[in-house]
């Protein structure tokens, strides 16, 4: 069996000494060569002699039958008799690093910014006055943009004020709708968008009754004043060819006359504005309401 390995120690079991193998693990076996003074990695056959352990290292009771010392788990060689190990010697189980000592934050003053040059490098004054000049000269593409963003301003501006202007109209075309609807139904509303005399137009029997009595009040020369004036009214013939009972009659007497006795009878024939058909003869057709 080999001796012991480290430096200037010739100690083995034949000269009665006891050897103890190095730990397994890493950082323990580190600690044994460090303290050993040698730069060797050790090998499942390198040993340390007991000389190199402090009394305190090993276990107070022998465990072994041959009565062999007993190193404790943690024990660390730390006697040898050379010069001092390449750093120090660990003498504790385990290694107590200092900690790093926070740094302290130092109050910073820019000044001036000393970073930037006082002074412009050669030629960056002519560069700069190049430059300067350039920007103040007028862009002629800048220009034109800038009249073409004016002109379309403008041309929003006179679209608003349209917008407003038909807002306007709108809103007073709304309320004559509504004075029309007071006195108006809607077919005599619609009858205002045509000509005079258009035989388009088509009346509601609510019509057709108005029409009636106001032709009743006010006679036929007073209804067809009111047509003549653009009211939106029925023709003559429209109201006698509308009415349920039509009763053919010859009589001399005059539609004001007929008026005058309240029978409810109408002569269509004398209208100024219609002729009532195309015979010679005069023809009355009374409607007995």
């Amino acid at each position: 069996m080999g001796g012991c390995s480290a430096p200037n120690c010739s100690n083995s079991t034949s000269t009665g000494k006891q050897l103890f193998r190095f730990p397994k693990d890493p950082s323990r076996k580190k600690k044994w060569v460090v303290n050993s003074r040698r730069d060797f990695e050790p090998t499942p056959h390198s040993r340390l002699c007991q000389d190199h352990f402090e009394e305190s290292q090993f276990e107070e009771i022998a465990r072994s039958s041959a009565g062999g010392k007993k190193l404790k788990p943690n024990a660390i060689p730390t006697l040898f008799s050379i010069g001092e190990p390449p750093y120090p010697a660990v003498t504790t189980s385990y290694i107590l690093l200092p900690m790093k000592a926070e740094p302290v934050e130092k109050e910073l003053t820019f000044g001036d910014h000393g970073y930037a040059r006082r002074n412009p490098l050669p030629g960056m004054e002519e560069e700069d006055a190049d430059r300067t000049a350039e920007d103040q000269q007028p862009c002629t593409h800048c220009q034109l943009l800038k009249k073409q963003l004016e002109q379309e301003m403008q041309h929003t501006a006179r679209l608003q004020k349209e917008a407003e202007e038909m807002k306007k109209r709108l809103y007073r075309l709304d309320r004559i709708e509504k004075g029309l609807h007071n006195f108006l139904y809607e077919d005599q509303i619609r009858a205002l968008s045509l000509t005079k005399r258009s035989r388009r137009a088509v009346w509601s029997p609510e019509t057709i009754l108005k029409a009636q009595k106001i032709r009743r009040a006010v006679g036929t020369k007073g209804y067809e004043y009111l047509r003549e004036m653009g009211y939106p009214l029925p023709s003559y013939r429209t109201l006698c060819n509308r009415l349920e009972t039509k009763i053919m009659v010859t009589t001399d007497m005059s539609c004001e006359m007929l008026a005058e006795l309240g029978l409810g009878i109408m002569a269509p024939c004398d209208s100024p504005s219609e002729a009532v058909g195309d015979n010679d003869e005069e023809e009355l057709i009374g409607v007995l309401s």
